[in-house]
């Protein structure tokens, strides 16, 4: 044997599953973990949705379906964006895939030959930097940067933007930052990528996860909608992340290649899942209004807990479910420090470096968790810091 494809060296990873199998490697010989790594809410799906796909089930919606996805849903996945981004989405533009990641991999890959370059927020989602090397492109991390909001100007982008650039994506509400791209941000955005060639990608699937603002696309400005790739999912709005369920409203000329990658891939959606799909965006929102009032609980009480850590600061999180805090004024690493917070104090979180070179001297502490286990793992965590510090 020759061994492993050397591809695979450009692949990466996402650590907060690296994470999760260490923390639970922990619990199994007996230790408390707090999980505070792992990006899905900790709610129930709501019934209804069950309920839908159950239905979908027994009514032998088990087999083999449309590539695309099912007629009701693409429509259903068109209204909604439609209604929600202010756009007028064509059923026939939207693709279903299972969960929202195809749409990196398969943008990449339809768009992007070596050579070319793809600017990417950092920190980001770390998926992004790997498919952009597995595609053969070359990455340009696009810096957020905490005293702008852990935002970017124009003027960083322009800076960025060559010849050479053929995607840029983006990503509001952000992971791991709990940022935003503001509406006069995309609009300067906007004036600029409309006299340049390149493909967007627009990472929206925590745009209903705002607390007090309005979301807003860059497919809603200077016509852009014909070369975005609007991506969005069921995994955070209706805690369905075993579900599988993504879907994107696509350029026209990325129709085709995209369903082409998918039938080459996994040939279709699930159609049980589909039809879940459809309840949740046509249902009703109790539940999904509930969740967010309760994240708006935790995030505001892990702020507030975050402040009085020595050594700690943190901004305020605009939108998703993430703290961001500001460790440097502990005197250590990122990475070191997300290492002792789990073996030491039995509280999984991630190091700002696992979503890349500018996360370093923060860490990313999802909120999805009980507001018990919230301030247990905060005061943990500062029992470690003060034994550090001398506090």
């Amino acid at each position: 044997m020759d061994g492993l494809a050397t591809s695979l060296e450009r692949l990466g990873t996402e650590t907060a599953f690296e994470v999760l199998a260490r923390a639970k490697a922990l619990e199994a010989t007996g230790r408390r973990v707090i999980h505070l790594e792992i990006g899905e809410p900790d709610f129930a799906t709501p019934p209804h949705i069950v309920e839908a796909a159950a239905k979908a089930l027994r009514d032998g919606e088990t087999h083999y379906c449309p590539a695309p996805g099912i007629p009701v849903l693409r429509e259903a996945c068109a209204e909604h964006l439609s209604r929600h981004r202010g756009l007028a989405i064509d059923p026939a533009r939207i693709v279903v895939t299972p969960g929202a990641k195809p749409f990196l991999f398969f943008g990449l890959l339809a768009t992007c030959n070596p050579g070319d370059e793809v600017i990417y927020p950092n920190p980001g989602f770390p998926i992004y930097e790997s498919v952009i090397r597995f595609s053969g492109a070359t990455p340009v991390p696009l810096p957020l940067l905490e005293e702008r909001g852990f935002a970017f100007s124009a003027g960083d982008l322009a800076e960025r933007l060559s010849p050479r650039t053929k995607m840029v994506i983006l990503n509001s509400p952000a992971n791991p930052t709990g940022g935003i791209v503001e509406r006069g941000l995309n609009v300067e955005v906007a004036r600029l990528l409309a006299d340049h060639h390149c493909w967007i990608l627009s990472d929206e699937v925590y745009s209903e996860m705002l607390y007090d603002d309005e979301h807003d696309t860059i497919a809603s400005h200077e016509g852009l909608l014909e070369r975005t790739i609007l991506l969005d999912g069921f995994s955070k709005t209706f805690a369905m992340t075993g579900w599988r369920l993504g879907y994107a409203a696509l350029p026209g000329p990325l129709v085709e290649p995209i369903v082409r990658l998918l039938i080459n891939s996994v040939s279709c959606t699930a159609p049980a899942t589909q039809l879940a799909g459809v309840a949740a965006l046509t249902g009703p929102r109790d539940e999904v209004d509930a969740m967010l009032a309760e994240f708006r609980r935790r995030r505001d009480a892990v702020v507030a807990g975050l402040a009085e850590l020595p050594g700690v600061t943190c901004r305020m999180p605009r939108g998703a479910f993430y703290a961001f805090p500001n460790i440097t004024g502990t005197g250590l690493r990122a990475g070191e420090l997300a290492d002792r917070l789990l073996d030491v104090s039995g509280v999984a979180v991630l190091a700002g470096t696992a979503f890349g070179v500018h996360g370093e001297g923060y860490l990313r502490l999802s909120y999805a968790n009980s507001l018990e286990n919230l301030r247990e793992a905060i005061a943990a965590i500062g029992v470690l810091l003060a034994g550090r510090l001398g506090a």
